[in-house]
């Protein structure tokens, strides 16, 4: 499976599930995904294979292509106008050499031209060890964090990150952003490369629970498989499961979303 693949840096706008008129940016490959997980679901598909460097907008494109776009918007009506400029794309946004200037571009744009919307990053956080990245995420609207599991094990089974992966690192500088975050959580059922998967379970929902706890984001996104999954033994997990899951989040006093 190929997967969905954005093959432009600026694209949309699109209805998005959960951030309304979206205004995508991508800035990764157009014809691969490039992303530091590797995870079952996504709908971008399995990651590039090497075969080369990949190539990737320049700073000074991205700018250019969003305040090309980003102009349009002047004599809009509001309600035509996107909710939210969002980096997402084809992996992990902040893979991104230059991601951190790329930000700051895109508050003083927003600021000029749509100063209403959100900025968005949709992220999997696994470089926000790297100060910079770390600050540049501090600074948006919408600093959308993965944690897709309760436990290591789980989480290297559905997201299937590289070697230098430290799970517990990546929870503790979860926790340093004091709670300017929101967790997005997909969970799934099934099975790849003859382990069983499934995120759903008591003891991995009260070990997810217990570092939301610690972690203490702003809200918690939940949701289901929404496309094709580049591994196919996987099974979408009804929304009456997932209500039930988001009713013990608020029970904790974090506000949760289903998006089922």
């Amino acid at each position: 499976m190929g997967g969905i693949l954005f093959n432009e840096i600026v694209f949309g706008p699109i209805k998005s599930r959960r951030l309304g008129i979206s205004l995508g940016i991508n800035l990764l490959p157009t014809d691969s995904k490039y992303c530091t997980f590797n995870c079952v679901y996504c709908e971008c598909g399995w990651n590039r294979k090497a075969e080369g460097k990949p190539i990737l907008p320049t700073r000074k494109q991205v700018a250019e292509a969003l305040e090309n776009k980003l102009s349009l918007y002047a004599d809009v009506a509001d309600e035509e106008k996107p909710n939210s400029i969002t980096y997402a794309g084809n992996g992990e946004p902040t893979i991104h050499p230059e991601f951190s200037g790329i930000v700051e571009d895109t508050v003083r744009l927003r600021n000029k031209y749509l100063p209403e919307a959100k900025i968005t990053v949709l992220s999997n956080a696994t470089l926000i060890k790297r100060e910079e990245i770390f600050d540049a995420l501090s600074m948006v609207d919408n600093n959308v964090l993965k944690l897709d599991a309760g436990t290591e094990e789980m989480c290297r089974r559905i997201n299937q990150p590289g070697d230098s992966f430290d799970f517990n690192r990546m929870l503790f500088l979860l926790k340093k952003f004091h709670g300017n975050c929101i967790v997005q959580t997909l969970f799934l059922k099934g099975s790849y490369n003859g382990r069983e998967i499934d995120n759903t379970t008591d003891e991995e929902v009260e070990l997810w629970l217990e570092l939301l706890k610690e972690i203490k984001p702003k809200s918690v996104m939940i949701y289901p498989i929404d496309r094709e999954t580049p591994a196919h033994d996987l099974e979408k997990i009804d929304q009456a499961t997932l209500e039930a899951i988001a009713k013990r989040v608020e029970s904790l006093g974090i506000k949760a979303l289903v998006y089922a």
